[in-house]
Formats: C-alpha cells, sequence, structure tokens
C-alpha cells in the first residue's frame, strides 16, 4: 500500500557534522591583524558570543506572513520545518524523522522525532503541525500560497504521527515543506488577540508579530521592529548545534554604506547585507581579516512589468523595453561577475531551460517592436514610472541606465526612489503597481517550480514577488499541471515549457542570475554555507551552522 521512505536522523546528524566541519576556519596571513581606525569597543572573549549582521528592513517574524530575505532568515533560526534543504536542492528529515506516501501519491503519513522541545519547554507535537498548517492557510499571507488549494486534510493520528492529504498529485510537495515553520500551538492560543478568524481571533497574529512560539536553535531575546531583531541561543535544541555557533544573533536593519563599513571595521558588524555597491564591498574587502562571500542564490533580478495598464499592456512594448536594455553594461559595470539571466529560471536552479530565448541589447529590434505596438506614435503620452527600491543604491544606476537607453528609442521612462514598504503596499492592485519595479527574488524551495508559481501564477498576484500581473490562464494551466506531475523529470519538461511561454509574453525583463555578496569577518567566522550555499532564501544564514572565534576577534580588535 505504500511506498516506503525512511531515513535516519542518526545518519543526518552525521552528515551535517561533516558538513559543518569540512571547511576550517577562515585563514589570515599575519598572526595577528592591525586595529581599525577607529577606536573599537572593549570585548570579553568570557561574555557571550554575538553573531551580527545587517538587512534591509523590515523584517517580519511570524511564519504565517513574512517571506522575504531578512523575514526568511529570522524564520529559519526561530522555527523548524518537517525536512531540511540540501545545497543541490534536495533535502533531508528535520522535524519528520520518516514518510510514508501512499502509492497513489495523495497521502504522506510523518512520523515526528520525539522529544522535540518548543522554546517555552512544551513538547512538539502532530497537534502542532496541524495547528501551524491550518494558521498559516487561515491567515493566508507570506507563504501561504503554496499550499493553497493542495491539501485537503492534516490530522494528527497519534502524538507523533501526522497526515497530510492531497486534493491532487503534488509533485514538490516535499520540498516546499521547508516553508511550513511549525509554530506552538498552546502558545498561540494563549495569546490570541482580536482579529476576524472567529473562535481563534486574530491567530496570535499580534502577539508573533514581536514574539516568537518556535523550536529553532535561536529565540527572540528582544525585538525592536522598526531596528533589530535579537536572538538567543536555545540550548535544548533538538538537531545538531555547532560549539562555537554564536550566543547572541543579531539582525540590525540597516544597508547605509557607512555605517556598515564603520561597523565592520570595529568588529561590530560581523556580516553585511548583501545590498551594498560594488564599490562598498571592493573597499570593505580591502579591510585587513575581512573577505567577501559569493554565491549563485537560484534568484534573479527581475524588471517586473504591470501588463495590466498602457502602454504595458502591449507585448510589444514590453518586448521593446527588454530589447532596449543594456544587458552587457549591466553585467560587466554594474554587477561585474555576474551572468545575464536566460528566461525567467536561473540556471542554477534545478528544472532550468538552458534552449529558451535570451533577450539581447538591440535598439533596432525595439524600434521594430515598438512600430507593431497599438502605441506606435503615442509614446510621449505613455511615460512609463520606473520604482525603484530606495535602500538599495546599485537599483538607481540600473535605473538610470535603462531610462536612457529607453530614452533612446523613443520611450519615455521616469525613475522613482521608492522605499521598500511602499512598493510592498503598491503591489497589492493592479492601480497602485508602478509600470515597472525593479526586485530581486529568489526560490523558496530547490527547484523551478517555486520561482514560475511566485511570479508567474494569477494566484500569487499582487505581492512583492509579481507585480508583472500576468494573469494568463495558459501559463496558470501548465503551473498548475506541472505541480501535479509527480515524476520528477516530466514536471522538470513542463516547467522547460512554461519558461518558453513567459519569455513570448515578455512580461518582465530578465536581468541577471544573483550573485549574493556579503562582506565577512573571514579572520574568526567560519561561514560553510558561504561555500556551499543553499538555493533556499534565508537558510545560508542558519546561524547554528556559523562557528564564530571570539579569542580570533579580540586579536582583530587588539586586545
Amino acid at each position: 500500500m505504500f511506498k516506503k521512505n525512511w531515513f535516519l536522523l542518526l545518519l543526518v546528524t552525521v552528515m551535517l557534522t561533516g558538513f559543518v566541519f569540512g571547511c576550517g576556519p577562515g585563514e589570515y596571513e599575519d598572526d595577528v591583524a592591525p586595529a581599525p581606525d577607529e577606536d573599537p569597543v572593549d570585548v570579553s572573549v568570557d561574555g557571550p558570543v554575538y553573531l551580527r549582521k545587517t538587512f534591509s528592513w523590515p523584517t517580519q517574524i511570524d511564519p504565517a506572513i513574512g517571506s522575504d530575505f531578512s523575514s526568511s532568515t529570522a524564520l529559519t533560526n526561530l522555527y523548524d520545518t518537517l525536512v531540511y534543504p540540501n545545497p543541490d536542492g534536495s533535502f533531508v528529515p528535520h522535524l519528520a524523522a520518516s514518510w510514508d506516501i501512499s502509492d497513489d501519491d495523495l497521502s504522506y503519513t510523518f512520523y515526528l522525532t520525539e522529544g522535540v522541545l518548543f522554546h517555552d519547554g512544551s513538547e512538539l507535537t502532530a497537534e502542532d503541525v496541524v495547528f501551524s498548517y491550518e494558521r498559516l492557510q487561515a491567515v493566508g499571507e507570506g507563504f501561504a500560497y503554496i499550499f493553497k488549494g493542495r491539501i485537503s486534510a492534516v490530522e494528527a493520528l497519534d502524538d507523533y504521527t501526522v497526515e497530510f492529504r492531497m486534493e491532487e498529485p503534488f509533485g514538490p510537495f516535499l520540498s516546499t515543506l521547508t516553508r511550513l515553520y511549525i509554530v506552538n500551538k498552546d502558545l498561540v492560543m494563549d495569546n490570541l488577540g482580536d482579529g476576524p478568524h472567529g473562535d481563534y481571533g486574530d491567530y496570535g497574529t499580534g502577539f508573533l508579530n514581536d514574539n516568537d512560539a518556535g523550536s529553532g536553535a535561536y529565540m527572540v531575546k528582544e525585538f525592536d521592529v522598526a531596528t533589530q531583531l535579537t536572538m538567543e541561543k536555545f540550548d535544548e535544541y533538538f538537531s545538531y548545534l555547532d560549539p562555537m555557533a554564536p550566543d547572541i544573533f543579531e539582525m540590525i536593519g540597516t544597508t547605509e554604506a557607512a555605517t556598515v563599513r564603520t561597523g565592520m571595521m570595529r568588529r561590530e558588524v560581523d556580516i553585511s547585507d548583501q545590498w551594498q555597491t560594488l564599490e562598498a564591498f571592493r573597499s570593505l574587502e580591502e579591510i585587513e581579516g575581512i573577505d567577501v562571500a559569493r554565491w549563485p542564490d537560484g534568484g534573479q533580478l527581475y524588471l517586473m512589468m504591470n501588463t495590466q495598464i498602457p502602454p504595458l499592456d502591449c507585448v510589444h512594448a514590453r518586448r521593446a523595453m527588454s530589447y532596449a536594455f543594456n544587458y552587457d553594461s549591466l553585467v560587466q559595470d554594474i554587477y561585474p561577475g555576474t551572468e545575464q539571466a536566460m528566461g525567467p529560471v536561473s540556471s542554477v536552479l534545478p528544472g532550468w531551460n538552458p534552449n529558451v530565448y535570451q533577450y539581447s541589447y538591440d535598439l533596432e529590434k525595439a524600434e521594430e517592436e515598438m512600430a507593431l505596438s497599438q502605441y506606435a506614435g503615442q509614446w510621449d503620452q505613455y511615460p512609463i514610472e520606473y520604482a525603484w527600491t530606495a535602500e538599495v543604491a546599485d537599483l538607481e544606476k540600473i535605473a538610470l541606465m535603462t531610462q536612457a537607453e529607453s530614452q533612446k528609442v523613443g520611450l519615455p521612462v521616469e525613475i522613482v526612489s521608492t522605499p521598500w514598504m511602499t512598493m510592498i503596499d503598491q503591489a497589492g492592485s493592479i492601480e497602485t503597481t508602478p509600470h515597472i519595479m525593479s526586485i530581486w527574488v529568489s526560490p523558496h524551495y530547490g527547484e523551478a517550480g517555486s520561482i514560475l508559481e511566485a511570479k508567474y501564477h494569477s494566484s500569487n498576484a499582487g505581492t512583492w514577488e509579481q507585480t508583472e500581473w500576468l494573469l494568463n490562464d495558459q501559463v496558470d494551466q501548465l503551473i498548475e499541471e506541472a505541480m501535479r506531475t509527480v515524476d520528477r523529470e516530466e514536471r522538470f519538461g513542463i516547467y522547460m515549457q512554461i519558461q518558453e511561454e513567459i519569455v513570448e509574453l515578455a512580461p518582465t525583463i530578465f536581468a541577471y542570475d544573483n550573485m549574493e555578496r556579503h562582506a565577512y569577518q573571514s579572520y574568526y567566522i567560519n561561514w560553510p554555507q558561504a561555500q556551499d550555499p543553499i538555493p533556499v532564501m534565508g537558510y545560508n544564514l542558519a546561524a547554528r551552522f556559523i562557528q564564530v572565534d571570539p579569542v580570533k576577534r579580540a586579536e582583530l580588535l587588539g586586545n
């Protein structure tokens, strides 16, 4: 009756231990590096060990709401999931020690690891898994769209066994469980506020806005929602926790270049955000004891075009914009070391189509497409509003470049510096979404379907991940067909067809495959995920694997 799929947690622990110790701490040429220019703060080697990283802000720590980069990082540290992603896009058991899959692929039975504790000391059980799923769907934000309409019921069969029953086969289901974070049912129920969910009130969203109800390797110590999240190590964590993992992990809400540089020079910042300019990264790399980690993260920079408002409701106008974009200048001058994207899926993500059409910088073709448009001869009546994220300086360079190149063919582009939270609000309706928004999107699980669904299925339109408002029935049907396909090779074949359809519709300028960059204190930090990254947003900053050597840090500070 069942296809057995047993995994042993002991084996997983050994594998993860080998993964972490496979790379030794970063080496520095001198025994003691020079102290920074500014007066350093005093550091006690005997005190708690800190890991401090800067982020674009704000951050949502409610697993039914958060979904962007900083939120995914926080959730990965505060909460656990049934499975855990691997660098190759596969997964291993985590809260689930093993599972069975029915022959018709409509039932998944998970056998939970016993003795897993939440941060309040209570035990995680199957009822918490059921509650977490139902809460995610009821709140309907964050990663809810991944599971919406695909699961008919989730039932606790006993304290440590939970069954998921599918509406229809869901091919990547096990991979998607990296986004079902398990919350403490009793703690949430004890902290309900007023809200629209009947007996469940606000379903604990007010409480979980600045508290956690998780079992993760870290727990909330203090959260100033405007500036900083401070997490402390949970010593009763059930899975691998490196002996040199930091006691305190601070997520600091700033990307301001001078602040980041000063913090890193004073060793008050250990890992930078990824939004620094090329010049800033080069400057940081010159500081003694600091390197820049680089890796393809499975995501892209997308220039999303609102396909529902003039003139970009015309496919020829969108193709003209795609041909008027200077890809070579982007990857050579603004983001050197990256490669132009080929279609909507990053080339490192399983399921990418290597044969899909790739737009090139060609002003002659742009003019040909403009001549085919219903707006030919009227372009001055339809200025194109281009919103770029104010917190990321390099995005202004891309906006200015796009404006200059488009003007060469008579496409009027007006660029607008827009705070990230404003962009999220604007994305909520067709009427408020600008013509173009430049946004990075990374996969939520390790295959092409994650990007294709988030970016182009109508159910996710109006989120920050999909401001194109494509609303295309054929694309929706193909995505749904792929999700129903259990056979991996067949599913990937459908993914490749979807990529061809999307390129033909040109709802997006596929700018470049993102090469994530972070400056970090390599002299005293060993960051294994930087050498073998996971293509699922947030997991490369699971602090339980990161080794911090306070003695070496003190050496850099001259103590």
